[in-house]
């Protein structure tokens, strides 16, 4: 579905943010894309919707090259940006304008999405809150039924109820045709519903891995004091103890905390990718 070798970007005057960059996304999933201010996540997303054009590599989507922006391709992807403007139309008159451009656009969908979210077709949308106006582009982007939703950190703006429902929604309608891919830094706030994990560092992936190998090969637990097991790949020290994740020696299975993982990662990404070997 996405398939990206070798990429190469940079931004004019600046330094290379992308030297060799290779990943894949297959559909049906869900996945979470993770990396610090500046590691190339957005830019990412962009290349995969073809807002931006790589220097060299190749880049290609649903089987089609992004950068054409063939029409046939335009339809089945959508992307959700972190900051974003609307104009000044009621919902109902924006739909009128921007849904014919998806063929499979499902109106059934968008009124469960919007009640949902308790917003009315009559809404003007420049006078919505900055949380109101993201829930209802997640609702038109869900409805479009594209293949590939590229979402930029959707949560942003979001009360804790609507990041509840949000994750039930992405659930809901995630299919084996559809591809979901998430940046987020807030971690917590997805780590229920993500089938897959990519980290990103200075434009290059250095993690990526299914929720269910991360299960298999690594256990996430919460002891009062650290010893010296050789097995501990990273700890962080909380309330009343640590936080541990070690290697999976006796086929535990533990709930994943993304966050703890992130920061491991981030700490040794060589001794956490070895334990995979």
């Amino acid at each position: 579905m996405i398939n990206l070798g070798q990429l190469k970007f940079a931004y004019k005057r600046k330094t290379v943010l992308f030297e060799q960059l290779n990943a894949k996304m297959d559909s049906g999933k869900i996945y979470g894309l993770l990396g610090h201010n500046g590691a190339g996540k957005t830019t990412m997303l962009k290349l995969i919707a073809g807002l931006l054009f790589p220097k060299s590599g190749f880049c290609n989507v649903l089987g089609f090259k992004p950068e054409y922006r063939n029409p046939n391709f335009i339809k089945d992807i959508y992307y959700i940006p972190e900051e974003f403007e609307f104009p000044a139309f009621s919902i109902e008159k924006y739909l009128k304008i921007h849904s014919v451009f998806y063929p499979d656009f499902d109106k059934v969908i968008l009124n469960e999405i919007l009640n949902e979210f308790d917003l009315s077709y009559e809404s003007k949308l420049t006078t919505l809150s900055f949380g109101q106006k993201k829930k209802f582009l997640l609702a038109f982007a869900i409805a479009t039924k594209c293949r590939i939703l590229l979402m930029d950190e959707p949560t942003n703006g979001l009360d804790i109820p609507s990041k509840s429902k949000l994750r039930q929604i992405i659930a809901k309608y995630i299919t084996d045709e559809r591809s979901f891919i998430i940046s987020t830094h807030q971690v917590r706030d997805l780590d229920n519903i993500l089938d897959s994990v990519i980290v990103i560092e200075r434009g290059q992936v250095i993690f990526s891995k299914s929720i269910e190998e991360i299960q298999q090969k690594l256990v996430f637990k919460k002891v009062k004091s650290l010893d010296d097991n050789k097995d501990i790949l990273y700890s962080s020290r909380e309330l009343g103890g640590f936080n541990v994740l070690t290697k999976n020696i006796h086929t535990e299975e533990t709930k994943i905390d993304l966050e703890t993982l992130y920061n491991a990662i981030n700490t040794n990404k060589e001794l956490v990718n070895n334990a995979f070997n």
